[in-house]
């Protein structure tokens, strides 16, 4: 099927011929009709899977010809939990729209909010903004809803994780209540089906693949050692496998630091993204390691969602993540757009608990391999003993950030070895 068949005007063909796109996705095939019936929307997505231009090609295809929008408003609202997934959408919304008379723009925290401010007095037909910083030019006077005729919650689940859940409940409370509601998310979490109860009104409901699951695409296994060894078993596995493009998670900012110091030291071209970078500091360091300048990326969570990077080879973990869809998220960096990829973690014997809730959630178990001259001295329990279930993660703070296989990267693991209970590294 081709997306003239979905009903998509000549302007919008041409503009998605020219950036080189020839089929829809599944998610597309589903979401484009949808929303151009006016219907509301609640679809679960993985990264990847082509989801922004889901609902930017029909969201722009309702907009044109319709009123002109008025000095200080918008048409359409976008609300995204992160800049940098902000920046991406809003380049969605310019590259889809360049044969349309239709104005678009990007607002979030960070930044100097007097451009902003200017940017929206001449209206704008779609804005794509972060909670906080579109309350605070409301605040300004800067920006009206009365004329928003849809909007859509990006990547929902992140924004709820990220404690938006009081920006968005403002947010709502301003917007007319005759409007087309689209929602979007990696998955349908019990929190994100209690959110949509009083915002959706009979949603066409989408799921294009099996809930928390990864892609297949996605090769995933484990490496087990011990913490103190982390950082140098990962710079000898770039460097002994000739891997010349790695996004690696972190837990914590000072984490991703001091990683970063160390790689460096090792002769690995490294940058960062945290929240203490500023968006020039991230949008560099992106660049760059898209270029190829730089080897590797070490990212949180939080500064990492919504990179768009095609192609990449290798998702590393370096710390567990502490929710376990998290997992998902990270991996789905990876094995995007039909090609392949590895997720793979570095674990070590106190995150034991973190990866059978991981392997609960995926419903795997995750293959598991040793690099020689690594072999921990404290090893990972099998976790198929541990009859362990995820826990549900407690309301998180406003932003801060069944058999087992083992086998040996190098030599042959002694064959008696029996696991530990978990000695602490």
């Amino acid at each position: 099927m081709s997306f003239a068949s979905l009903g998509l005007s000549e302007a919008l063909l041409r503009a998605i011929d020219e950036a080189g796109y020839a089929t829809p996705t599944p998610i597309q095939l589903k979401a484009i009709p949808a929303v151009l019936s006016d219907k509301d929307v609640m679809a679960a997505a993985q990264t990847g899977t082509g989801k922004t231009a889901g609902f930017v090609l029909p969201l722009l295809q309702r907009l044109a010809g319709g009123p002109k929008v008025k000095a200080n408003h918008i048409r359409a609202l976008v609300l995204t939990p992160t800049r940098e997934l902000a920046v991406q959408v809003e380049q969605s919304v310019a590259t889809y729209g360049k044969h349309l008379a239709l104005k678009s723009g990007v607002v979030y925290g960070g930044v100097k909010i007097n451009p902003q401010m200017m940017k929206l007095r001449g209206g704008v037909d779609v804005l794509v903004a972060t909670p906080g910083r579109l309350l605070d030019l409301f605040n300004h006077n800067a920006v009206q809803f009365a004329q928003v005729e849809t909007l859509v919650l990006d990547e929902a689940d992140r924004m709820l994780d990220m404690g938006f859940i009081n920006d968005i409940r403002k947010i709502l409370a301003l917007l007319p209540p005759r409007r087309q509601n689209l929602l979007f998310s990696a998955t349908f979490s019990s929190d994100i089906r209690k959110l949509t109860e009083g915002l959706l009104r009979n949603p066409v409901l989408i799921e294009v693949s099996p809930r928390n699951t990864a892609a297949k695409s996605v090769k995933q296994w484990v490496y087990e050692v011990d913490k103190g060894k982390k950082p140098a078993l990962l710079s000898y596995l770039v460097r002994n496998k000739g891997w010349e493009q790695v996004l690696v998670f972190v837990r914590t900012r000072n984490g991703a630091d001091s990683l970063a110091g160390r790689l460096g030291n090792d002769g690995i071209t490294t940058a960062v993204i945290h929240g203490d970078k500023s968006q020039g500091e991230r949008a560099r360091a992106l660049a760059d390691f898209k270029a190829g300048t730089v080897r590797v990326l070490v990212a949180t969570d939080i500064a990492a969602r919504g990179l768009d990077i095609s192609e990449l080879p290798h998702v590393i973990n370096f710390d567990l993540p502490k929710v376990p869809e998290d997992y998902i998220h990270r991996i789905g960096r990876t094995g995007r757009a039909g090609s392949t990829g590895e997720g793979i973690s570095l674990v070590s014997a106190d995150e034991v608990q973190l990866l059978a809730a991981i392997e609960t959630l995926i419903s795997q178990t995750l293959v598991r391999e040793v690099v020689h001259g690594f072999i921990p001295n404290h090893n990972v329990p099998l976790t198929r003993q541990l009859k362990v279930r995820p826990k549900k993660p407690k309301k998180p703070k406003p932003v801060q950030e069944q058999g087992q296989v083992r086998k040996t990267d190098g030599e042959p693991k002694n064959s008696g070895h029996k696991p530990s209970r978990g000695g602490k590294s």
